[in-house]
């Protein structure tokens, strides 16, 4: 293992300090049990996550807020439900903590209120897949209400049908004047025709990196976690539960513990009932594709990565994908 500034010019060495000392503490919050949609794959409902009692009590809220502060939480990561139902809880956390949320777009937040909130549009695929998957085409309101928005992305799930195909959906977002980040469906409902194959990934991944290349200033991303997620290795480890970074502390029994995410925990929108990870207790981890998880699986090994200066620019381009999409640096 080599140090980092023997590894890297001053370019690279400039990037890598204005990230090192960002100590990014991150949690995630269910903020209703409640949807204006129901996509078949949502491993928030296929799981059963919704079936607690949500609390109403918005003094409840900031007061839980406040304690998650006090824990060292520094990003509260919002999701559901859909979260923009529920705006006075949005608002609670957007007062008190850095704060990031996740919507179908369907509804338009104030941005009186919540003047730089970070918003991720979910989107799962082209009109097609949306409509199967989602019984909507979302991105035809989404777009309209968020168009040219600085503090808004899509977060583009790509499915198997799309394979071949993608250019023309990050067009679209390119002209609406917003960015996008890719990630992949992990289909938990098992929907007919929206299985991965090993060669579609491969596809995949070079047809990543070829939008990378062709749209720089609208696809926030690298072909480092291109490579990552669509593979699941990680120098030659394979992901899966045993290595996954996103377990909620209090939760995590595995032995030996692989390296994770400080302190992070995913509640429930009773605020007592933690979740076993960022995304349900009933997916098969070894076929979890979420971003995030292969991320921050990337961003908690950087001791794997200095083995070379290729090896740490990989893990500096990552770390500053997930800065940016958490607003924690500029675009």
């Amino acid at each position: 293992m080599k140090t980092v500034s023997l590894l890297l010019d001053k370019q690279w060495y400039d990037r890598y300090k204005r990230i090192s000392n960002l100590n990014i503490r991150s949690s995630i919050y269910d903020v209703t049990n409640r949807c204006n949609l129901r996509c078949k794959g949502c491993f928030f409902f296929s799981s059963g996550e919704h079936q607690v009692e949500e609390e109403t009590d918005l003094k409840k809220w900031e007061d839980f807020i406040d304690a998650e502060k006090d824990r060292g939480v520094n990003l509260a990561i919002l999701i559901g439900g859909e979260p923009t139902l529920c705006m006075d809880r949005v608002e609670a956390f957007y007062n008190r903590l850095p704060t990031y949320c996740a919507t179908n777009g369907l509804i338009k937040i104030d941005r009186k209120n919540l003047p730089d909130l970070m918003v991720g549009i979910s989107l799962w695929g082209g009109g097609e897949d949306e409509k199967i998957l989602r019984g909507r085409d979302t991105f035809a309101i989404s777009s309209k209400n968020y168009a040219g928005d600085p503090y808004a992305y899509y977060l583009y799930t790509i499915t198997p049908r799309q394979v071949g195909r993608i250019e023309p959906v990050i067009k679209q977002i390119a002209d609406v004047g917003l960015k996008v980040h890719l990630q992949l469906l992990s289909n938990d409902e098992s929907v007919d025709g929206f299985f991965w194959q090993l060669g579609e990934l491969k596809d995949l991944c070079q047809e990543m990196d070829e939008m990378l290349d062709k749209y720089p200033r609208t696809v926030i991303s690298s072909k480092y976690y291109h490579k990552v997620i669509t593979t699941g290795l990680l120098m030659e480890r394979r992901f899966g539960w045993n290595e996954c970074p996103s377990v909620t502390e209090s939760l995590d029994n595995r032995k030996p513990q692989p390296r994770r995410l400080i302190h992070f925990a995913r509640w429930a929108a009773d605020l007592k009932t933690v979740h076993r990870c960022c995304t349900s207790a009933t997916r098969d981890c070894s076929t979890c594709k979420d971003g995030a998880a292969h991320m921050s699986w990337i961003m908690v090994n950087k001791r794997e990565h200095l083995q070379s200066t290729e090896d740490l620019q990989n893990w500096i381009e990552v770390y500053e994908m997930f800065a940016k999409l958490y607003s924690f640096i500029p675009w």
